[in-house]
């Protein structure tokens, strides 16, 4: 499995006491077996290094299933409290044969404008 992720700052939406973020996710199966994303784990850092994670079933209200070569793009949105931040996770699936493995998503920064780095 192949994850990208891009993320966008939203300023319409965003008070300075919470900064909104959207971001598209692309899944690619690079594999040659068909796999269903069961769930999803997300570790969100804001910049002041509060950690919120986030579990669930599926993504966006699905559970897509991924033949080889399939592809399953969604959005979402993330709000912290201070930014910058960051995001990084993993999707649990499951193979046709019922094996489980994760495909990782590489943490990602989730910035407005002007924010210094996050360490």
């Amino acid at each position: 499995m192949h994850v990208q992720v891009d993320p966008q700052h939203l300023p319409s939406h965003s008070t300075p006491e919470r900064q909104v973020f959207a971001y598209v996710v692309r899944i690619e199966n690079r594999s040659d077996q068909t796999w269903k994303l069961l769930a999803r784990h997300w570790e969100i850092v804001d910049a002041r290094g509060r950690t919120v994670t986030v579990d669930g079933e599926g993504v966006v209200g699905e559970q897509p299933l991924l033949p080889p070569g399939g592809v399953f793009v969604y959005d979402s949105f993330v709000t912290l409290d201070a930014a910058p931040g960051r995001m990084g996770g993993y999707y649990l699936m499951q193979g046709a044969w019922g094996e489980q493995g994760r495909a990782p998503i590489a943490p990602f920064r989730l910035a407005a404008a002007g924010d210094t780095l996050l360490n």
